[in-house]
């Protein structure tokens, strides 16, 4: 059974991602469509909203740590994205979303570490399966999200109105979030650690770390799938339905493959993560979008708890490396982001797919020689 504590953040996240997918759904449609923006102001965007959390992701996995303070960072982290999004609503250009996303993603980059500590701590020694719950319950918000806004785009069609109050909506979820981190999780059971703060014994991890920030670079954010698949002829109003997809993907998914981390290891799952990484681009490269959409849910959902747990039965210090993780995550994004958005506006979108491809290319082949040197 999966601790009752790992189950009431599975719903932290269930809401969060809720509101989360409620915007992310039509942001970027909002963005290129709505507000006019080009396509390399929409990898602008993306880039400067996990930028900026960059800094803040590893500064409180750090505090985490030495102060041994973790659920006042997580509800804090919460409470600053469930107030951040409803504000989108009064957005009426490209940098008035960039600062607010970017404010949005400091208060993910404030609980990120300290919520995976709290998830690390009461997996009792299963944590594939722990991290597997908490991303499937993750997705299932998103999945969720995704298909409310569907709901609302089909019967009502899309319009800047109605993208506007679906922002402004994000607020309820948002908030329920909060209360239920409040009320019924527990902050992490230890108020001392065995052994002084040292990250020496940590440094050994950073290796494996480092292929899946490259490898993050290389890979097309989701925003960029979905316009790629509105410039293949999508209707806008169905464009949800592949978000839907793709949250389905890694909804069904999640626990099986946490399942499977703890049975194989999470080196080897890390590989089918380059691997559905580089099947997805090349899906995309052939416009076969539908498929893309579904081999990236696989690739992401595997990489995340593939990296998560591998850290969770690896490192000393939890929080610093979490914070590690999640800030690495961030800033190789932001510059894949930014490439990908200046290389598809001035040299067109299949030199954009090139260029992920021989880049996710390039992972696989070193990863695999230096895992065959390592077994």
């Amino acid at each position: 059974m999966v601790n009752k504590n790992i189950i009431a953040l599975g719903f932290v996240s269930f809401f969060t991602d809720l509101a989360s997918s409620m915007v992310t759904s039509i942001l970027p449609l909002f963005i290129v469509y709505t507000l006019h923006e080009g396509v390399d102001k929409l990898g602008f965007i993306v880039a400067i909203a996990t930028f900026i959390s960059y800094a803040f992701r590893i500064l409180f996995g750090y505090l985490s740590d030495r102060l041994r303070i973790v659920k006042p960072f997580v509800v804090m982290g919460y409470l600053l994205s469930s107030v951040t999004k409803p504000l989108l609503y009064f957005s009426t250009t490209w940098q008035s979303v960039a600062t607010l996303r970017g404010v949005e993603r400091i208060g993910k980059a404030v609980r990120s570490a300290s919520k995976d500590a709290l998830i690390s701590a009461y997996s009792e020694g299963k944590s594939g399966k722990s991290f597997g719950f908490h991303k499937m319950m993750d997705i299932a918000g998103e999945l969720l999200g995704s298909i409310i806004v569907f709901v609302l785009l089909y019967f009502w069609g899309e319009s800047e109105t109605l993208f506007r109050e679906i922002f402004a909506w994000t607020l309820l979820p948002g908030l329920l979030s909060v209360l239920i981190v409040l009320l019924f999780v527990r902050d992490v059971p230890y108020q001392h650690h065995e052994k002084a703060f040292d990250f020496s014994a940590d440094k050994r991890l950073l290796p494996i770390l480092f292929f899946y920030f490259t490898f993050i670079f290389f890979l097309f954010d989701s925003s960029f799938f979905m316009i790629q698949a509105k410039e293949s002829g999508i209707k806008m109003a169905h464009i949800p339905l592949l978000v839907i997809l793709l949250n389905l993907t890694q909804t069904l998914l999640s626990y099986p493959l946490g399942i499977w981390i703890d049975k194989i290891g999470a080196q080897k799952v890390l590989l089918l993560t380059f691997v559905f990484g580089i099947l997805a681009m090349g899906a995309l490269r052939f416009d076969l979008v539908v498929p893309g959409f579904i081999l990236l849910g696989v690739s992401t959902v595997a990489g995340l708890n593939a990296i998560r747990s591998y850290i969770s039965e690896n490192a000393q210090n939890r929080g610093s490396l979490y914070g590690i993780f999640y800030g690495g995550v961030a800033l190789f994004a932001a510059l894949g982001a930014i490439v990908t958005g200046v290389i598809w506006k001035h040299f067109g979108v299949d030199m954009s797919i090139n260029f992920s491809l021989g880049g996710i290319g390039l992972v696989i082949i070193f990863y695999l020689i230096i895992f065959h040197q390592k077994g």
